[in-house]
């Protein structure tokens, strides 16, 4: 039995969006699976580049993997889903699905590994990607369609105040619990460092904003506290669950 499944869109989401999370739950004992719905075949090709556009999606794969030991992961699945280049309007889109069918897809990746608890994107996608929106509604839905012992449902990236990178938290969601991810940001970093062909993606804004290049691990280490909602069931204050007693001190 598995106890966290993290579902997450394209490679880097899991260590940018919810590393020390894993990170935090692996050093207590926790085991996480990964299950990433796309191998990153739109995203950037790196500065200079790392890769061509024919081959990204398996170098991204490859970044992805080695994230993954550096967090502690146990295991990684791709579901084969490609995901869209960027516009000319550098618009990013979800790739070409059927929702019912992701759907069972998504369930049945739950029934085989059983985990306590789903961990995924939140209901506004982070900073509106549509694919993160998209696994957050389809996700959801599995959860809901299983008959027999669903999980707990859990978004990472929730809002709070004081939140270290506002521009990746999810409005809509307030977090039922606020996590110091401090102790394992080496882990994230060295996480982080792993994705090279999305280091400049990583650090654009900051640069721009500070004027001067700053790094990755300084881009980790904006935000040493994590966020996370409950989704299912739905909850009042901070639930007391399996998930949360793994994260609290």
């Amino acid at each position: 039995m598995t106890d966290v499944l993290c579902i997450v869109a394209h490679p880097d989401d899991e260590t940018r969006l919810c590393g020390g999370v894993i990170a935090l739950l692996i050093s207590r004992g926790a085991l996480v699976r990964l299950l990433c719905l796309t191998r990153g075949e739109g995203g950037e090709l790196g500065d200079p580049p790392l890769a061509e556009r024919a081959n990204l999606g398996q170098v991204r794969e490859q970044e992805l993997r080695c994230a993954a030991r550096a967090l502690g992961i146990n295991s990684v699945t791709f579901m084969d889903y490609v995901d869209p280049p960027v516009d000319a309007d550098d618009e990013v889109s979800a790739p070409t699905h059927h929702p019912d069918e992701l759907t069972e897809q998504l369930a049945a990746q739950i029934r085989l590994h059983r985990p306590a608890a789903v961990l995924g994107h939140g209901s506004n996608g982070e900073y509106g990607h549509p694919a993160h929106r998209l696994l957050h509604r389809l996700t959801r839905r599995a959860v809901q369609a299983l008959e027999s012992n669903p999980p707990l449902l859990y978004s990472f990236s929730a809002h709070f105040p004081g939140h270290g990178y506002p521009r990746l938290a999810n409005r809509d969601d307030p977090a039922h619990l606020i996590v110091n991810v401090e102790p394992v940001l080496e882990r994230v970093i060295a996480a982080a460092q792993c994705h090279r062909t999305q280091h400049a993606l990583f650090v654009r804004r900051q640069t721009k904003r500070s004027g001067r290049k700053v790094t990755v691990a300084e881009i980790v280490r904006t935000t040493p506290l994590e966020g996370v909602r409950r989704q299912l069931p739905d909850a009042e204050g901070t639930p007391d669950d399996i998930f949360t007693r793994r994260l609290q001190p």
